[in-house]
């Protein structure tokens, strides 16, 4: 997981009150832009939505002829109709809680505007026991000023107050404690733990910094949102989602909490996406395979609602587990093959060489994963692999062959999710395995952790070949699009925009005038397939929605523009009009 520097895109947005009253309704969009991410990419100028399905597309005459007196007759004004997106890797109920607490807001700071942040938030937070923990969110550390600069406990000392704080990186892989938090922990006397590191200086005494699994030492002690909390999270992450054109997601790590969230909100008429959930399997905290898979399983029992219906339910039916952390400075925890190269000049004078740091062992062995794969598969479950480096993303393809070599017919499918650095050699066997890489499409442009964070590290070779989303594509595989929200701020059509540049938006354009490296943007309707019918298949529900097409449920967005006629570098500028889910209208924009 990581972060790009951007803003949240800010849309005026209301979700119906009661949008569920025009279930029976008939609707007839005429004179637009339809895009149906069928097989043939065809775009037509019209739909029928009746009894919360796809009657018709096809041009305005036969529509408009066909149409009941009653139909609710919509005039695009030449504006693109198209599926609702498919966000095929997101962490809503994380997004959602983080839209109440102290964030940085995932911008580039230095120390004394980080602290004047976090200061803000602890004098406006008069209720707070000096014994209660601060939780700080969106910390895009990859672009503290100067450019590499790791601040320690010692730099928040200047902050007056004696409550513990926790700063999370945006990526979700590293934190920092300040004093108090350190003390809290009792950090000095911390075990170190298993695929995880407390940064030690020079004496071997913590700074404050936890990397991976070690940030476990807080979480378990944090203490946890309240149901009804909880519950609120669930519906603000739902209304942002929903503004955004979003109607299908998968939580790629869930908890009990979560979807109990959004089963209570599906009892109460509520829900108005259709969610995935991914049950997390971690052998480091539990070795017992056979205990680990029976847990998945009595969840999947307590909380999967069975096959797609017209209205929104709960699905469950995938294992989420990691491989590795984060390619990018300053925590270099991606599973590479070869190591990452390093300054042996200085910063005047760069002398960038290749040493023989490898980054972390992937989590897992091929071995091992395998075998969970096929257990997992018997049992109809889908597996989905944060793999980030290299290394990772060739364990992740080994045990998907063991997998295919020891169930020929297997009906799963795996997901490598991040896959921001692939082997050449490893391009087709995506597309030869059916493993789908499900990429975040903002990543692929220049911005602090792709350009000055990963770009010398990786030398020219790799970076040559950094965020490889054409070249997945155009070696046979079906790239599927995830956002990783929260990890970026919440931004689908500047991931879309990315996706057809491989450019920064706006003012990061200033900054950064140039496309990432020297691989393709890949074309606008296979960015939209990715977003759409693609994200469909690798969820097991392309025969319901994903594209526009009769028979399907009326999963559909219209848009304030033709995104076809709009200039590339503006594509981020995109508005919703209107969300439909199952025939019914879940938002319309102010």
């Amino acid at each position: 997981m990581k972060l790009k520097s951007f803003i949240v895109f800010s849309a005026l947005f209301c979700v119906s009150t009661n949008a569920f009253a025009d279930s029976k309704n008939e609707f007839v969009f005429y004179n637009g832009n339809v895009f149906t991410a069928n097989s043939k990419n065809e775009i037509q100028s019209a739909i029928i939505v009746k009894n919360g399905k796809i009657e018709f597309v096809g041009d305005d005459k036969k529509a408009l002829k066909i149409a009941s007196k009653n139909a609710k007759k919509v005039n695009l004004n030449g504006n693109t109709l198209m599926p609702g997106i498919i966000d095929g890797h997101m962490h809503p109920q994380s997004g959602g809680l983080k839209l109440s607490m102290c964030s940085l807001e995932y911008a580039p700071l230095d120390m004394a505007q980080m602290n004047a942040k976090i200061q803000k938030c602890l004098d406006e937070d008069k209720n707070a026991h000096e014994d209660d923990w601060l939780v700080i969110i969106n910390w895009f550390e990859q672009e503290m000023k100067p450019f590499g600069f790791v601040p320690t406990y010692k730099d928040l000392e200047v902050l007056k107050t004696q409550r513990p704080i926790y700063i999370k990186n945006s990526f979700g892989h590293a934190a920092l404690l300040n004093k108090a938090g350190m003390d809290k922990v009792d950090l000095v006397h911390q075990k170190e733990r298993i695929g995880g590191v407390i940064v030690r200086d020079k004496s071997g005494n913590p700074t404050g910094r936890l990397e991976e699994a070690a940030k476990d030492i807080v979480i378990e002690v944090l203490p946890q949102p309240s149901e009804a909390k909880n519950l609120e999270a669930a519906r603000k992450a739902q209304n942002l989602i929903l503004s955004q054109g979003v109607t299908t997601i998968l939580d790629a790590y869930t908890d009990l909490e979560t979807m109990g969230a959004y089963k209570t909100l599906r009892q109460n008429g509520e829900l108005k996406l259709r969610p995935h959930f991914a049950v997390l399997i971690d052998p480091d905290k539990e070795p017992d395979d056979n205990k680990s898979i029976a847990e998945v399983v009595r969840q999947r029992k307590m909380f999967d609602e069975g096959a797609p219906k017209i209205a929104p339910s709960l699905s469950v039916h995938t294992v989420k587990m990691f491989l590795d952390g984060t390619i990018a400075l300053p925590s270099l925890s991606g599973a590479m093959l070869e190591p990452y190269f390093e300054n042996k000049g200085t910063d005047e004078k760069p002398n960038w060489v290749q040493g023989d740091n490898y980054g972390i062992k992937p989590y897992i062995s091929r071995e091992k994963l395998g075998e969970l794969m096929v257990r997992l598969s018997d049992l109809g479950i889908d597996s989905h692999l944060h793999a980030d480096a290299d290394g990772a993303v060739k364990v992740a393809l080994d045990a998907t062959e063991i997998l295919k070599k020891q169930r020929p017919n297997d009906k799963t499918r795996t997901a490598i999710a991040h896959a921001e650095l692939v082997d050449p050699s490893d391009y087709k066997r995506f597309g030869r395995l059916g493993a789908l890489p499900v990429l975040s499409f903002q990543w692929g442009k220049p911005a602090a952790d792709t350009w000055e964070g990963s770009k010398d590290i990786l030398g020219p070779k790799r970076f040559s070949v950094f965020e490889p989303q054409s070249l997945l594509h155009d070696n046979g595989a079906k790239v599927v699009f995830g956002s990783d929200w929260p990890v970026d701020a919440f931004n689908q059509w500047l991931a879309l925009e990315v996706a057809v540049t491989r450019m920064a938006h706006g003012e990061e354009r200033k900054k950064y005038p140039f496309k990432l490296n020297d691989a393709k943007p890949l074309k606008l309707n296979d960015a939209l397939k990715a977003m759409t019918i693609n994200g469909a298949y690798s969820l097991h529900v392309e025969n319901y929605v994903g594209s526009l097409e009769k028979g399907k449920f009326a999963d559909l967005i219209v848009l304030d523009r033709n995104l076809f006629k709009t200039k590339p570098e503006t594509i981020a500028e995109t508005k919703v009009k209107m969300t439909m889910v199952g025939g019914k209208i879940v938002y319309k924009a102010k």
